[in-house]
């Protein structure tokens, strides 16, 4: 006989005088057990993630925080904390983080210099061979003219460092203070990676630079066959470099 009362809505049935027990509830029970071990896992991963990522914004925010007030010393008038951790400064600001007012008071250039490269090459022998002379500016102005929208690097990197060598050295090719040698070296590898490039990797042990400057005709003025004559022909001592140019 089956009852219906409270041994039904309990889950329990007798079936040959054999008692047996059912519950509903366990299949839910171990999926909540189930659901509770795999959420102790979770937040560990979670906890990682997030002090990574805690890390790099700190990171992010002490690194901004040194530029800006690395770049403010740097642009402010001289004090004595500037005085005191100028080489600090210029080591941070130069080259890449120059700043100045040209960009409201710009001083084009009314020069045309012609920045040329050429290597030498110890061979096994003891002969020397050197290159004929490159002309980087040339690589530059070509990948400047008829460019809707050309780089900042074509435009300004050879140049700029050849300037900024000038203001650091004068007529003068010996370095005379730390900004100095770093940008005579600043030099000396834009000329060296060019050069590289334009040998297809080939090896040299020397480099030499040769600037030729030549003024700009006013507008206006008829292009003759002779060009203009230079207004000065510096050559620069031979730079001792390693195979791969550095």
């Amino acid at each position: 006989m089956r009852k219906t009362g409270w041994a039904v809505s309990s889950g329990i049935e007798t079936a040959g005088g054999k008692v047996i027990h059912q519950c509903d509830s366990g299949p839910a029970l171990q999926a909540r057990h189930d659901k509770a071990a795999g959420s102790v896992k979770r937040p560990m991963g979670v906890r990682v993630v997030k002090a990574g990522l805690y890390i790099a914004v700190v990171l992010c925010l002490v690194t901004s925080l040194v530029h800006v007030v690395l770049v403010f010393l740097h642009v402010a008038p001289s004090n004595p904390v500037s005085k005191r951790y100028s080489s600090q400064v210029n080591g941070w600001v130069y080259p890449l983080f120059e700043q100045n007012w040209r960009l409201f008071a710009p001083d084009p250039d009314s020069f045309n210099r012609k920045i040329l490269a050429r290597t030498a090459r110890t061979d096994p022998n003891g002969s020397v061979r050197v290159t004929p002379w490159f002309d980087l500016a040339a690589v530059d102005n070509s990948a400047v003219d008829h460019n809707v929208f050309p780089s900042h690097t074509s435009q300004n990197l050879l140049r700029r460092a050849w300037t900024s060598y000038v203001e650091t050295h004068g007529g003068s090719d010996t370095a005379r203070s730390e900004r100095a040698v770093m940008l005579q070296k600043y030099l000396r590898n834009i000329a060296v990676d060019r050069v590289a490039a334009h040998n297809d990797g080939g090896t040299f042990d020397f480099i030499q630079l040769r600037v030729v400057t030549l003024p700009v005709a006013a507008p206006g003025t008829a292009a003759g066959n002779r060009p203009p004559a230079p207004t000065e022909d510096r050559l620069l001592p031979w730079w001792k470099v390693t195979s791969h140019g550095n």
